[in-house]
């Protein structure tokens, strides 16, 4: 909102205004927040006389009555006799022939009142529906009297006829930010999945958000009952994209009607998709009204909400028409799943057959075509119900879930506590609810899933060893084990006891798409996943007694199995793991591979999550720019797969990562776009606000914050959060700072150089000795690696060494250090080092002397892609990203290589 309003109070008080006038045209779809961005700006200029006008459909046809709407109300206002005489009509003419004549006069009236009452400012909502006559008179008088003219329009054919002439802005769909923030304005306190429902069904349009948000009722907006799948009766857009459609040919509707049935059709099946088959060329009176366009072989409708209004308001008898024509069209053209999909939507009774066919076509289906046959399949199932539907409800669930539709799965999860399932598959469902909000509650999250993990040990092994999974993510989050370790080791036991056959013990089982996969078996491939599993399993239970040994050897166990396991839901912990135990580079590794193999098998909600673990292994590996990549990447794919609690934490990674380098700016920005509702967002933000007060001699205050966030009671925050803030804990409180030895136990039993130089690191800060402090800050040194870290122990120690009054031996390591941060673009430490060089002495301090640091392997395939002539739409449908996340890279990519444009870049790399 702020762009167009910004570019609307410019033309009315810039330099156009006063010379020459000037034009602005919003064009949007319905419910894009035209008039919204007219009345903000109309408020925004109180010191103008603002003539307003509506376009009225019941008036487009009389000419000159848009004009009389804009100019009467000012004619009283004029003093005497400077009115009358000013709008005239030659004789003998009719209005028609003296166009020029009319508009001349109306540009002197304008001029006359812009020098009776003040600057004048035209605005003309609907200018589309605005009779010509009007609309051809005022452009022409607001070009000759230099009044700035502000109107909207439908972007439609007409609409942008009308701005022909006069520069357009287009209002697009909300971005992700900005839509969750309307939707929750709208419906405070609204769960995550059902804000994700939501999103999805507006896709951006503001109108849509806020009248589907304030619409629900209280069980809605928590959860406890299905989301709308339509726009609300009373709904101001409802109506008018209704009045629009029934405009609309028959033939139009019908067609529109087809388009409209899930699962999605494309142009070539609707040129023979009805009982009088036409061509789809009968679409262009729905693409004239603004309604629909037509891109490649896809109707997309204008605004996306629309598709769900049309289908929801045909009459039942329509619908199943629809239905069973696309049917036919689909099985006709070998598409078995879409066929059998529109066959059960109007499917009116049980149906065995059809259900078996629906179970059997979605083995191998996409996660979000599996969810919706399995839905179907299990709502078709008759006798013997009990059996098959359970199995089928969870199913579906699973398969939303992995999807990227919460909603869908919170929904079925319930579905299944009121059927006469097994006691395993209700058992299940009651996980998957705890899964879904694990981050928002980890402590009800963790004693449910231990719940789920004792009811099963006795009858579901692999459900319980998959339970037993989420708890022990739950209770790294919670910082309380509760009984996971107890449940833990009985585990331990049945596996090694043989118990559960490799028949039914399957690490997954009748979940579906997203659970985990293999036999149970300790041999093979699917014997590895088990070992894992096991080994991921008993480690959190060590480390949760207090056996952070046998932990450690647990975790290691993990890693050296990971390169045998192919299922990204077991790969995501043990990147975790490799975090856990300092082997951040594996853990990377072993991330990146996760998050391969979960887009590849469609199980969106696992991607943003293995990213999420990329990013923490690369930041603590130093690996400053990949982790950047990873969370870029990660808070992207996070809101397509409807996860708004990792978005959130992917940001806070972003802020972190940038308060590092002391880049206030984007910090600020990231830390603004990240709701902070979730613990571990919150936490990030807190640190990153630190980060930035480290760097800007703000020790004190740095230090308050961290010290919160290592002394979180139980349930609030991340363990491995506790223990990566520690060392700026230390730096910020020096030798004040609370006891470590956690940390000082935990780097050590790593046996990583690199936690063993921050080790030493901490240990020179927190001594008053001189003496041991230069042993401790030399070991750190001899033991980092070339980089951001060792950079800032530099710093430390030359700051140190200086206020020893050592100034030449810390004049030698601030250089180093000054060095290092310009060449990793860290400005604010670089600024730092150079006044702490001047106070040692340093005369001259240089600036950087190497240059900057290569390209990441995703920003090498993107400055690849865009040197071949790829847009930024383009490079980002290739590679899966959003395109704001590729304009990120490529800005960071010219600014790697000293480049200032495309055609340089491609120049570049051809040489190279």
């Amino acid at each position: 909102m702020q762009e167009p309003l910004g570019r609307a109070e410019a033309l009315a008080r810039g330099p156009a205004a006063a010379a020459g006038g000037g034009g602005l045209v919003y064009l949007g779809a319905p419910g894009s927040g035209r008039s919204t961005v007219l009345r903000a700006v109309a408020a925004r200029l109180p010191d103008r006389i603002v003539l307003a006008a509506d376009g009225l459909p019941d008036e487009t046809g009389l000419p000159y009555s848009g004009l009389q709407r804009l100019l009467g109300p000012i004619t009283g206002e004029l003093p005497p006799g400077r009115y009358d005489g000013l709008v005239r009509v030659p004789a003998g003419r009719p209005p028609g022939d003296c166009r020029l004549e009319l508009g001349l006069s109306i540009g002197a009236l304008l001029r006359t009142v812009a020098a009776s009452l003040g600057p004048v400012v035209c605005v003309v909502d609907d200018a589309d529906l605005l009779d010509f006559p009007s609309w051809q008179l005022l452009k022409l008088a607001v070009r000759r009297a230099g009044v700035p003219l502000l109107a909207t329009a439908l972007d439609s054919p007409a609409g942008r006829r009308t701005a022909a002439g006069l520069p357009v802005h287009h209002l697009g769909a909300l971005d992700d930010r900005a839509a969750h923030t309307l939707l929750r304005r709208s419906a405070p306190g609204i769960a995550d999945e059902v804000a994700i429902a939501l999103l999805d069904l507006a896709a951006g349009n503001p109108a849509a958000l806020a009248e589907l948000g304030a619409d629900l009722t209280a069980e809605q907006r928590r959860g406890f009952a299905p989301p709308p799948v339509t726009l609300p009766p009373s709904s101001t857009l409802g109506h008018r994209l209704r009045a629009a459609v029934a405009a609309l040919p028959p033939r139009t509707r019908e067609l529109l009607l087809l388009a409209c049935a899930p699962p999605q059709v494309d142009v070539h099946d609707l040129a023979s998709g009805s009982a009088r088959p036409g061509p789809p060329a009968e679409l262009e009176a729905a693409e004239r009204a603004g309604l629909v366009e037509v891109v490649g072989a896809q109707v997309r409708f204008r605004p996306p909400v629309l598709r769900a209004v049309i289908y929801h308001d045909a009459p039942i008898g329509h619908r199943r028409a629809a239905h069973l024509t696309l049917a036919g069209i689909l099985a006709d053209r070998g598409r078995r799943l879409p066929a059998l999909l529109h066959r059960a939507a109007v499917a009116a009774t049980p149906d065995e057959t059809l259900a078996r066919e629906l179970r059997e076509a979605s083995a191998g289906a996409a996660p979000a075509e599996a969810a919706t046959a399995l839905r179907y399949a299990a709502e078709l199932t008759g006798d013997p119900g009990p059996a098959l539907l359970g199995p089928a409800l969870l199913g579906a669930a699973r398969a939303a879930w992995a999807a990227g539709r919460p909603a869908d799965a919170v929904t079925l999860s319930r579905r299944i506590a009121r059927t006469v399932a097994p006691v395993e598959v209700r058992a299940r469902a009651r996980g998957l609810l705890a899964e879904v909000r694990l981050r928002g509650a980890p402590l009800a999250a963790r004693d449910a899933l231990l719940d789920v993990a004792a009811e099963l040990l006795p009858v579901d092994l692999a459900g319980a060893l998959e339970a037993l999974l989420l708890a022990g993510e739950a209770c790294c989050r919670a910082g309380d084990g509760g009984r996971f370790t107890a449940l833990a080791r009985q585990a331990e036991r049945q596996v090694a006891a043989g118990a559960g056959s490799p028949a039914a013990a399957r690490l997954g089982g009748p979940g579906g798409p997203g659970g985990l996969d293999g036999p149970a078996g300790l041999d093979g491939r699917g014997g590895a996943a088990v070992e894992l599993a096991l080994h991921q399993i008993g480690g959190l239970a060590d480390l949760t007694a207090g056996a952070d040994d046998r932990a450690f050897a647990h975790f290691r166990a993990v890693l050296r199995l990971a390169g045998r396991v192919d299922d990204p839901r077991l790969l995501i912990p043990a990147a975790m793991a490799g975090v856990l135990v300092g082997q951040d580079r594996c853990g990377a590794e072993i991330a990146h591979r996760a998050a391969g193999l979960a887009r590849a098998a469609g199980v969106h909600v696992l991607v943003p999550a293995a990213l999420e673990a990329a990013a923490y292994a690369e930041m603590a590996a130093g690996r400053h720019a990949a982790a950047t990549d990873a969370a870029l990447d990660g808070a992207a794919s996070a809101r397509r797969a409807g996860r708004l609690d990792l978005a959130d934490t992917h940001l806070a990674l972003l802020a972190v990562l940038a308060a590092l380098v002391g880049d206030r700016a984007s910090t600020e920005r990231r830390v603004a776009e990240a709701t902070a509702r979730q613990d571990d967002a919150r936490d990030l933000c807190a640190w990153a606000d630190a980060l930035l007060d480290l760097v800007e001699g703000r020790p004190a205050d740095a230090a308050t914050t961290l010290a919160a966030i290592v002394a979180a009671p139980a349930g609030r925050g991340s363990v491995v959060l506790r223990v990566a803030v520690v060392p700026h804990l230390v730096e910020a409180a020096g030798a004040a700072a609370p006891p470590i030895d956690a940390f000082d136990r935990w780097a050590g039993r790593t046996g990583e150089a690199a936690w063993l130089a921050l080790r030493a690191r901490c240990r020179a800060l927190r001594t008053t000795d001189g003496v041991a402090a230069d042993d401790h800050f030399r070991e750190a040194l001899r033991r980092h690696d070339q980089g951001f870290a060792r950079a800032h122990t530099e710093l430390l120690y030359g700051s140190q060494l200086r206020r020893r009054r050592r100034h030449l031996e810390a004049r030698a390591h601030l250089r180093l250090a000054a060095g290092t941060f310009h060449r990793l673009d860290a400005a604010p430490w670089a600024a730092h080092a150079a006044r702490e060089l001047r106070a040692a002495g340093e005369r001259a301090v240089a600036g950087p002397a190497t240059p900057g640091p290569p390209l990441t392997a995703q920003q090498e395939r993107i400055a690849g892609l865009v040197a071949g002539g790829a847009t930024n739409r383009e490079v980002a449908q290739q590679l899966q990203l959003s395109p704001r996340t590729v304009d990120h890279h490529l800005r960071n990519v010219f600014a790697r290589l000293g480049v200032r444009s495309r055609t340089e870049l491609a120049r570049l790399l051809a040489a190279g």
